[in-house]
């Protein structure tokens, strides 16, 4: 089985493209985020005509995560145990949530599509309220895995954190200055690896970027930085056999300032002959 994830940055700005991708890559479950739109505004004619079915979750233009699966999708969630919310002048414990989570089964796997957020600012409001969501997910990664130790679970998305020093690249982060890539941040996505996920990716594609910013030539510089991932259980980790950074994608008309980050999964009683990536 196939699976990637991609920030597709408008789905509506990109149907053509990601459908396509999704077929001349053979994909059977693409996790997206920053889908921009309400359920009943994202294009599923595109995607069922290509044999997909969907899950989307989205509340207004902004955020928004969705699945396209070749195979049934169960167990659909909107968010995890204690997803905090937000709102800008707003404080407290009932701020409303965004759309930047869900979760669904398929094939005994257990995928989320997550969009972490930017954080903004070191001191923002939002740099707070993005340092609580990855305590929420890593306290939910921790509960789910220690529920069910063997099960195979895949954290998916744009985490908004570069963890490595060469995870960065653009030069207009600056230590002291910058999210993305501060000690807090930085400290927040080790320890949702250390509740029992790990980088799937990075053993087999140790380097690479998956994000340039449209602004100053960053992608023809490859001035990018790393922050989409699949974080996987122990469970996940053993069934991958193969990963890719498809970072073509970033060129050609329209693309999203994300590229998809792809594995191939040895499911049991999988019979996959597609080629292995190089």
């Amino acid at each position: 089985m196939r699976i990637a994830t991609w920030n597709v940055n408008s789905i509506r700005t990109r149907v053509g493209r990601v459908a396509d991708w999704l077929v001349r890559e053979d994909i059977d479950v693409l996790a997206m985020q920053e889908i921009k739109c309400k359920p009943e505004q994202f294009p599923a004619e595109a995607f069922e005509e290509a044999g997909y079915e969907l899950a989307v979750h989205g509340l207004n233009q902004w955020n928004g995560v969705a699945f396209a699966s070749r195979h049934p999708m169960t167990d659909v969630s909107t968010s995890f145990a204690g997803m905090p919310g937000f709102l800008k002048g707003l404080e407290g414990p009932d701020q409303p949530q965004e759309a930047r989570a869900i979760g669904v089964t398929v094939n005994d796997l257990r995928l989320w599509s997550l969009y972490v957020p930017n954080g903004r600012a070191l001191g923002d409001p939002h740099y707070t309220y993005k340092l609580d969501w990855y305590a929420a997910l890593t306290e939910h990664t921790r509960a789910e895995l220690a529920a069910n130790p063997d099960l195979a679970l895949a954290l998916m998305g744009d985490f908004n954190v570069a963890p490595l020093e060469s995870d960065m690249g653009d030069p207009s982060f600056v230590p002291g200055v910058s999210t993305h890539i501060s000690p807090a941040e930085r400290a927040a996505f080790a320890t949702l690896e250390a509740a029992g996920v790990s980088d799937v990716v990075r053993p087999l594609v140790p380097e690479g970027y998956t994000f340039w910013d449209y602004k100053a030539l960053r992608f023809p510089r490859n001035e990018g930085m790393r922050i989409d991932f699949i974080l996987g259980s122990p469970a996940f980790a053993d069934a991958v056999t193969d990963a890719a950074i498809h970072r073509e994608e970033r060129k050609g008309d329209g693309p999203s300032d994300h590229v998809p980050v792809v594995v191939d999964v040895e499911l049991d009683g999988d019979d996959d002959d597609r080629p292995m990536f190089y």
